[in-house]
Parts: C-alpha cells; sequence; structure tokens
C-alpha cells in the first residue's frame, strides 16, 4: 500500500511538473522510476509492465508470490462441485436450504435489496441456474450443494458428511463442466468427513494432502463452490490452530479465506498446492463470511479416508466413561497437587470402563505412557486406538494413584443412549429441609415420585460459589467426595469429613435433568 501511495504521488507530480517533450517518454519513465528509488531495464511501456507468471519477491523471511495463478492454475482441476439428488418416485421435495412455497429450490441465489452492489448481477442471472434438468419426465430435486476434490487419480472424492447425508443420488461437476455421479463409499459423523467414488475408470487429476505441519500466518487458499458459483477461489491466511469448536475431540484449523456457504467439503490448499484441511464450518452471526471459518487438518482427515476407502466405516476406541476437566478447585477438593488429567462422572453400565472397575469420582492421569492433560486429551487418544486393545488406565482413588486395565471397545453411533437408565430410584422419604450454610445451600430428601435420586437442592444462596458454578435449585446431589447420599445428613457427614482432611473444597455430584457432572464448591465457615 506504501509503494502504490507512493507511485500515486508520482505520477501526480508528473502531472504537476510536465516533462519537456525532448527528454522522451523513455527518459519521463526513468525520472519516474528514479523518483521511487528503483532502476530501470529497457522498459519500453512502463505502464503495461506485468510480472511474469509464477514471479516471487524476496522478503526477510523466504520468498512471496506475487500472484497465486499459478497455484490455481495446479489445484483447480482437481476441486469439484457436489449436487446432492433425490429421485426417489418423482416426489417433490424441499430445499433443506430454502422453502420456496413449492416452487422449483434457488438455494444459491441470495434475496438482495435493490440498493446492493450484487444485486443486477444475481437479477440477471439465467432462469434455470443452479437447478437441475429433467430427466425422463422426472424433475431432479438438488437438496444441498457444496464442494469436494479428488484425492487419488482413480476418482476418489472427499466432501463433508453433511454435504451428502441423505442423499439417493450424487453429482460431482468439474470445472471444465464434465458432470459424473458418484457412489458413496463411507462416511464419518465425528469429524464431518465423507468419501465418494466417481463412478467409471476415467483417470482424474487429483491433490494430496500436506505432511507439513500448519502454523498460524501460512497462506491459505480456499477452492469451493459457494452459493453455487463453482471454481471460486479465495486466499486469506492461517489463524490459528488446535481450535475447540465444540464438535466431539477434534481439533480444526482457523483461517480467514473467504468461507460460505457451499464451501463445506471444499479444500484449503498451502503455497505447494497440497490440502491443509478440509473446509467444514464458519462462525458467522450474519451467516455470511465474517473471516472465521474451520478445517478439519489434513492430518485427521488421511487417518478418516484411510479407514473409509479399506472398510467403509471408521472404527475407534471407546472407554464408556463421561469425563470433565478438572480445574484447581475440583484438583484441591479431590487431593491433587496440579489441576490435571480427566474427572469420570459417569460410567457407562456393561461398559469397557465399568467392566475394568473404573469408578465415578476416578481422575484419569494417564494411558499407558501418554499423561492425559484434559478431558479432551482423553477422549482423543482414547478414538486414535484401535477397539479391543488392552491399555493402562493410571487413575487417582481415594488420596493415590493406581492402575488399572481396560480393554477398549468398539466407539458405538449412539453413545448418549448407551449412558442411560444407569441407577435404581429411591423410595419415597418423607420431605424435610436442611440448612448447609458451609455450601450456601438448603437440601431436601428427593421424592420418588419425583424420579430424582440423592438430595434435591430446594434452595441457594446466590452469592454462594455452588451458584457461581452454576448449581440451581431443582438440582440432585448423588454423592459428595465419593460416598452416595440419599437423605440431607449424608451431605453434612460428606461435608464434615472434607473438613477433617483439611480441604478448602469439597466434590459433589451434581444431576441438573438428565446431565450429570461433578463440581467442586469451597467450603466456607459455618455460621452461628
Amino acid at each position: 500500500m506504501r509503494f502504490s501511495h507512493r507511485a500515486s504521488s508520482s505520477a501526480k507530480a508528473q502531472a504537476d511538473h510536465p516533462v519537456s517533450t525532448k527528454t522522451g517518454p523513455a527518459i519521463a519513465a526513468m525520472m519516474a522510476a528514479a523518483m521511487l528509488g528503483v532502476s530501470v531495464h529497457a522498459m519500453t511501456s512502463p505502464a503495461r509492465a506485468e510480472a511474469p507468471a509464477g514471479a516471487t519477491v524476496a522478503t526477510p523471511f523466504g520468498a512471496a508470490p506475487i500472484s497465486f495463478a499459478d497455484l490455481v492454475d495446479k489445484v483447480k482441476p482437481s476441486v469439484v462441485s457436489v449436487s446432492v439428488i433425490n429421485d426417489g418416485g418423482g416426489a417433490k421435495v424441499a430445499s433443506k436450504d430454502n422453502d420456496n412455497g413449492g416452487r422449483a429450490p434457488t438455494p444459491m441465489i441470495p434475496d438482495l435489496p435493490e440498493d446492493h452492489p450484487l444485486h443486477d448481477f444475481f437479477k440477471n442471472l439465467p432462469k434455470d441456474f443452479g437447478q437441475q434438468q429433467p430427466d425422463g419426465g422426472r424433475p431432479k430435486i438438488v437438496q444441498g450443494q457444496g464442494s469436494g476434490f479428488v484425492v487419488s487419480t482413480d476418482g476418489y472424492v472427499v466432501t463433508n458428511n453433511h454435504v451428502i447425508d441423505g442423499a439417493t443420488k450424487i453429482e460431482v461437476a468439474f470445472e471444465n463442466g464434465e458432470k459424473h455421479t458418484a457412489k458413496l463409499i463411507g462416511t464419518d459423523q465425528r469429524t464431518d468427513i465423507a468419501l465418494l467414488k466417481i463412478e467409471g475408470t476415467k483417470t482424474f487429476p487429483a491433490v494430496k494432502f500436506s505432511e507439513k505441519q500448519a502454523r498460524v500466518g501460512d497462506w491459505a487458499l480456499a477452492v469451493g463452490n459457494p452459493f453455487g458459483l463453482g471454481g471460486t477461489v479465495t486466499a486469506g491466511i492461517v489463524s490459528a490452530l488446535a481450535r475447540d469448536i465444540g464438535s466431539g475431540p477434534y481439533d480444526y484449523l482457523q483461517i480467514d479465506a473467504a468461507v460460505n456457504r457451499g464451501n463445506s467439503g471444499g479444500p484449503t490448499f498451502n503455497l505447494d498446492g497440497d490440502v491443509l484441511g478440509v473446509n467444514t464450518a464458519i462462525y458467522s452471526p450474519s451467516g455470511g463470511n465474517v473471516g472465521i471459518a474451520f478445517a478439519v487438518p489434513a492430518k485427521t482427515v488421511i487417518e478418516v479416508v484411510n479407514q473409509l476407502k479399506a472398510g467403509g466405516t471408521v472404527n475407534r476406541g471407546w472407554l464408556g466413561v463421561k469425563i470433565q476437566n478438572v480445574d484447581e478447585d475440583t484438583a484441591a477438593s479431590l487431593g491433587l497437587s496440579e489441576p490435571k488429567g480427566a474427572l469420570i462422572s459417569e460410567v457407562t453400565a456393561n461398559g469397557p470402563a465399568a467392566a475394568a472397575g473404573l469408578k465415578t469420582q476416578d481422575t484419569v492421569l494417564q494411558i499407558d505412557a501418554e499423561k492425559i492433560a484434559d478431558s479432551r486429551d482423553l477422549a482423543r487418544r482414547i478414538a486414535e486406538m484401535a477397539p479391543d486393545r488392552s491399555v493402562d488406565v493410571k487413575i487417582w482413588r481415594n488420596n493415590a494413584e493406581q492402575t488399572v486395565k481396560v480393554k477398549l471397545g468398539l466407539f458405538p453411533n449412539n453413545p448418549e443412549a448407551a449412558m442411560r437408565g444407569e441407577s435404581d430410584k429411591k423410595g419415597s422419604v418423607a420431605p424435610s429441609k436442611l440448612e448447609l450454610s458451609q455450601l450456601g445451600i438448603t437440601l431436601m430428601p428427593a421424592r420418588a415420585s419425583d424420579g430424582k435420586d440423592g438430595v434435591v437442592i430446594a434452595e441457594i444462596d446466590p452469592s454462594s460459589d455452588a451458584a457461581a458454578k452454576g448449581i440451581k435449585t431443582g438440582d440432585s446431589i448423588l454423592a459428595v467426595s465419593g460416598e452416595a447420599v440419599s437423605v440431607p445428613d449424608d451431605v453434612v457427614s460428606g461435608v464434615k469429613k472434607a473438613q477433617d482432611l483439611k480441604r478448602s473444597a469439597v466434590l459433589l455430584h451434581i444431576q441438573s435433568a438428565d446431565q450429570k457432572r461433578f463440581v467442586a464448591v469451597q467450603l466456607r465457615d459455618k455460621k452461628g
């Protein structure tokens, strides 16, 4: 920008002080160049000078491209637009993205106001833009459109699972206009990756995954099919690594290249033309690009694709527990020296952990020789292991470390369903309230008619640590310091036990609706 500013200033200076016609245009050009501090070599037409394709400029950190054109020419032929079609029985199916009241769906044409700069562009598009043409007198309904890319010359294509979810027919289109039917090889919901195979024996241009670890600040080029405008290229940088977007234990790359609806499943390339990641999600309050997009890293995609190609599914290890992080208060309540590891809040009945003897309130510190930093770290490590593998799980239980050998199971299709219905309901107890000032809560026994276990929180002091940590009226306390409770006096005994051990906090096993978790609540001096 500084160079452009100086160039425009120099041009203005020449306009204000024209060079004598005796000097000629070449002399004028050299004088202008001298004002910019650059040298001129046989520059007969400076206004039209262009950098050669593939040219780079030297920087203190290495060569940087003047243009991405050569890179785009290299990778673009391997990127495809993915169309999902429902042609079952000719039934008219509304678009997942738009409901046009029975009219043919046009999911990629936005409804723009008349004063919008792109209003005329979209208004003047052909009427059949983005629509599938009739085939055999039966309409083809496009339920979804996205992007993908070819990863082998025999026609394997990677895209997102959510792009092809529910498809009865899948079609891929290349930049040159070629269209091919593709079959689904397999999907993985946890990473949102799907593998397709183009039917036939033709060979196709393919790209490969990057073997280098991406770095924050690296160039990133996204190529895809936003709003049905196939073959669109945007550029940016890698904004962050190992981003948690609340989608399982896996980390994502964050990039600021423009990614919009329709880019899903498309690749993000580095300057070598290798795939850094698969564009999967965007953060967008408006629904459009705001410069925050997320991609599944190449390393994760490679592992998933290899399994899908081999057997159509991804098999992961399964421990059979629900876990949570260990914060400083939780560590203090458990007697841990530092807030590390993953605290087990629920154990699946008849799961691998239950069979091995793991219990709620056990803290997983290590798997085999690898220390566990937090709950996501544990989930990721177990998922990377094969089912039926035996692992040594080092846990913290009753103020001591011990190791339990666990034979991992196969991660189930519906792990949430496997966690339900673990405990029997308690009998009916006459309700009576008990104030526990050390925790800032008032307790009452649970009623069998309410379908609750443990002890119910009848009132809570809004200034208490318990309230600050999300405990609320109506929650149930299932256990205190590892001991199950059924009446308020059991909670009192648990608190006294923690105080006798000189603990600054007590660990409560809390149930809120269908969710169970551990909460370490700081103890305060007893009133009176």
